[in-house]
């Protein structure tokens, strides 16, 4: 990403205001963006102010970037200044300041400091500029100018005394800012999920779907990957199963969408998955995008995208039972999570809510709808391991099964973790036969979630096999894990609200089968999981109200950038292993069968790994049993047992 245009401090003095206005606007037509009077109001009124702030303040040595482009946000900042102290970020705004103005700001400054390599050593001081007012220092300077400072306010006519007021205040850098290095520093975004599927559903693919950390090319490695199978099967005119593996939050989901909505695909292409709410929450974001930027009515951006984005039990009923067995409009699908397809029985049987009309397992059906295509056809399956939550999923040995039984018709591709893995269930095939043929890059080994912090991932896959002292070891050299301990709701509310900051969305999420913390206060299950996840306080619906929660079923291949965990008496810690239970009448029992007490420890692996920053572990003090009204369904012995356990295993206590 590059700035519409930049300059020094004196660069910007030397032209005539017109000049720089003129410059503006030609770079927002080259990149295709229609001119408005807004816009030239509002650049006609900070560019004065800006010059006579950089005049004031004698900034003339400073490096200034205005419409600084944020991947990420789909946004841009209005202006970043360099100096020889901090990076200022400034937002210009024609109203008078209010608390959502102000977020705005920080979270610009947020982005640069996470996502850019320039930025990421320095101080950054978000500043938003609006109304008319001067400037008022804060009562209290800054006692450490590093990271992204709380944002401030001034009008037009302070930004220069704000300016010497920095510079003042804030220690000269250690590092020198060099302006023309920040300008070129690779600027690599992790977005979310919502934030991916809109943009490349806007924009037909993006190539910068990069992680934040520059030696990681994992991500974009696998999206070639997929793209160099897909050109393939075109050329070659046969059928391939493309089977993308992954730890969670690897981004396994992103390579997925990237395949169907770049331009590559075609419009024949489609993203199937059992995972309504996954499903209901991208549809809602990319309709109501579409519609924000004029592309079309609510009522044909949301045919389209219903096209884009099925469900895929309904995909497999509805061309399975097709009395004329015609190939579907889709040459290319994406099965997402692809382990958990339904195996014959489960197939046969179908849902409570809706009886199946199916006769064989789901990777037969896709396999054999997929089959009907003359010449080529593309099965991308999205491989999460350790993430089974429900009982009747065939596992990975399913699809190897039918694909060995096509008699050529159909092909795979696949890392060698597919077939290395000690669970025969989630294993492909055995050994090397002629169908298969092994591409390391379709592998996802690095989390991208996680903004800040790779260990994560490594560390929850320790907890939950109960090995303690690798997960100390792995918490101890990673310095500080994104993961806190709380034992008070409250704490975990007030902690929340504490570091989102910016626009950063926070939430709480429990384990459907923790059925005892509705007596700990926790609240009910979202109603609505789209408006809960794409609503913003003080919309009580949304996530960051904190009211309501959402269960594993609401938020997988879903993410927050904070998460707080509510931990139930559903997975507990007896003397040196987990106990996976089952809330039945009025008391908890033991999980003994193998497939329920794995799919309950994969539960909290999916709570564990939803979050992009830090995610605050809530564990209920409990009943005490010394109390006469004491809870045995709550006990605080188990809880207490609980939270030694997290702690001994390297987690930060959260001091109340």
């Amino acid at each position: 990403m590059k700035a519409w245009f930049s300059c020094t401090g004196a660069e910007l003095l030397a032209r005539a205001p017109e000049d720089t206005l003129g410059r503006l606007a030609a770079a927002q037509q080259a990149r295709g963006y229609s001119g408005s009077i807004q816009q030239d109001f509002a650049w006609q009124r900070a560019l004065p102010a800006l010059s006579t702030a950089i005049a004031e303040a004698r900034g003339q040595g400073w490096t200034l970037a205005l419409e600084y482009e944020l991947l990420r946000l789909e946004k841009r900042v209005d202006a970043v200044v360099l100096t020889d102290h901090a990076i200022l970020v400034l937002e210009f705004k024609t109203g008078e300041p209010s608390r959502a103005t102000l977020a705005e700001a920080e979270d610009y400054a947020l982005d640069l400091h996470d996502f850019h390599a320039g930025s990421r050593n320095h101080p950054i001081l978000p500043v938003l500029i609006a109304g008319d007012s001067g400037f008022v220092p804060p009562a209290q300077s800054p006692l450490r100018w590093n990271g992204v400072l709380p944002a401030l306010a001034c009008g037009h006519s302070g930004l220069g005394a704000l300016f010497r007021w920095v510079q003042s205040v804030a220690p000269v850098a250690l590092a020198p800012l060099d302006g023309a290095a920040w300008l070129a520093a690779p600027y690599r975004p992790v977005p979310t999920i919502i934030e991916a599927a809109t943009m490349l559903y806007a924009r037909n693919g993006v190539a910068e779907i990069a992680t934040a950390r520059a030696d990681t090319a994992n991500l974009t490695r696998t999206a070639h990957a997929i793209a160099r199978n897909v050109a393939a099967a075109q050329e070659a005119g046969d059928k391939r199963v493309v089977f993308v593996t992954g730890i969670p939050g690897a981004g396994k989901t992103l390579c997925g969408l990237n395949a169907v909505f770049a331009s590559a695909a075609g419009a024949d292409s489609a993203f199937l998955t059992g995972n309504v709410p996954l499903v209901a929450v991208l549809r809602a974001a990319l309709v109501a995008d579409a519609v924000a930027r004029g592309e079309c009515s609510r009522a044909e951006a949301e045919q389209r995208v219903k096209g884009r984005l099925q469900n895929v039990h309904r995909f497999l009923e509805d061309n399975a039972t097709d009395a004329q067995r015609r190939a579907p409009s889709d040459r290319l699908i994406v099965f997402d999570e692809a382990q958990r397809a339904w195996d014959e029985a489960k197939a046969r049987l179908g849902t409570r809510n809706k009886p199946s009309r199916l006769t064989m397992s789901e990777p037969a059906h896709t396999l054999e709808i997929m089959g009907r295509h003359e010449g080529w056809a593309v099965i991308v399956a999205l491989i999460g391991n350790g993430q089974e939550i429900n009982t009747g999923e065939a596992g990975l040995a399913e699809w190897g099964r039918v694909i060995a039984a096509s008699d050529g018709t159909w092909r795979a591709i696949a890392a060698p973790r597919a077939v290395q893995t000690r669970d025969p269930v989630q294993r492909l095939t055995e050994g090397q036969p002629r169908w298969l043929d092994c591409d390391e890059d379709l592998d996802l080994t690095v989390p991208v979630r996680s903004v800040r912090d790779a260990a994560g991932a490594a560390w929850v896959d320790a907890l939950l096999r109960g090995a303690v002292t690798e997960a100390r070891e792995i918490a101890n050299s990673a310095g500080a894990l994104p993961f806190l301990l709380v034992r008070d709701l409250d704490t975990v509310r007030t902690t929340l609200r504490r570091l989102a900051r910016g626009q950063r969305r926070a939430g709480l999420v429990a384990a459907a089968g923790a059925k005892r913390l509705r007596a700990e206060g926790l609240g009910v299950q979202a109603e609505d999981v789209a408006e809960w996840f794409l609503r913003r306080w003080p919309d009580v619906r949304a996530s960051d109200a904190l009211e309501s929660f959402a269960t594993e079923y609401d938020c997988q291949g879903l993410e927050l950038d904070l998460v707080g965990l509510a931990w139930g008496g559903d997975l507990v810690w007896h003397e040196d292993s987990w106990r996976p239970r089952r809330f039945a009448g009025n008391r908890w029992q033991m999980v003994r069968n193998d497939e329920e007490r794995r799919h309950i420890i994969n539960t909290y692996r999916v709570l564990l790994t939803r979050a992009r920053y830090e995610t605050v572990i809530w564990v209920p003090r409990g009943s005490p049993r010394h109390d006469p009204w004491h809870d045995a369904t709550r006990d605080a012995a188990e809880m207490d047992a609980l939270a030694e356990l997290l702690l001994s295993c390297g987690i930060r206590p959260l001091e109340t």
